[in-house]
């Protein structure tokens, strides 16, 4: 049998590997992302990015309070003042006053302003000792951001002085009376007031009676005259006047 030429098997032998060589790149995978996307793969999981980057709806600026949030000891209630899409102040215009209450509003209230400045969401800490005003702090806190968002959705119509500048509710600062606080929010379009509200008002025994009959008729009387020169009503007259003291602040809020 004829042998084959040692330089022939040494060709045939070279071509073998050249081709497994050849074999094995073409087999091996990507281990570049980006080397993968460019050849039409899928990015792995790791390296895509979510098309909504993670963000937040944004919140409109302006000032915006949150529902009341009752608790054990009182009722909290927050405002917040945004700017550029950002808190830039935090405030309880409620909190639980009387007895041990004081101290440790006093010493929970600021704390918590703080930090939902610094978080920039509901998302802070209870403080030690003031677990029911942290509660009820955070509740309303989030019915506030919620309000902001809102407001700073597209087509939105503003909400306390968020969003449009045709349409802005706006929240007036409490007004205590010998039977307990008063506080208006208005809603302001086209420079007259189109909506009256009382968001506080006396509560218990005798004051539930009056204030069903009061506040309806001052709430009119606040439309009807566009500015805080209403008259009192009879049988209420603690209540009017905390009402327009606190209507006043909310137009001169509504007018900064």
């Amino acid at each position: 049998m004829k042998k084959s030429h040692p330089v022939r098997r040494a060709v045939l032998a070279t071509a073998a590997t050249v081709s497994g060589i050849v074999l094995l790149l073409s087999l091996k995978p990507a281990s570049d992302p980006g080397s993968a996307a460019a050849a039409g793969g899928a990015v792995p999981p790791a390296a895509a990015q979510s098309p909504q980057g993670g963000a937040a709806q944004p919140i409109g600026d302006g000032t915006v309070t949150g529902d009341a949030a009752q608790t054990q000891y009182g009722a909290v209630q927050v405002r917040l003042t945004v700017s550029g899409g950002k808190i830039i102040k935090a405030e309880a215009v409620q909190a639980p006053k009387g007895g041990q209450s004081d101290q440790v509003t006093s010493n929970s209230v600021p704390r918590l302003n703080r930090a939902t400045v610094t978080a920039q969401s509901a998302d802070i800490d209870v403080v030690s000792g003031a677990t029911y005003t942290s509660g009820g702090y955070k509740k309303s806190l989030q019915s506030a951001l919620d309000k902001a968002r809102a407001a700073g959705s597209p087509g939105a119509s503003g909400s306390d002085g968020a969003g449009s500048a045709q349409a802005r509710t706006v929240t007036g600062d409490v007004a205590q009376t010998q039977y307990g606080p008063v506080q208006v929010r208005i809603t302001v379009s086209g420079g007259k007031i189109t909506k009256a509200e009382a968001v506080q008002t006396p509560k218990g025994g005798q004051s539930d009676q009056v204030n069903s009959a009061a506040v309806p008729k001052l709430n009119q009387a606040a439309v009807a005259a566009g500015d805080a020169g209403i008259d009192a009503v009879s049988g209420a007259t603690y209540t009017s006047a905390g009402y327009k003291q606190s209507l006043q602040s909310a137009l001169d809020k509504a007018g900064d």
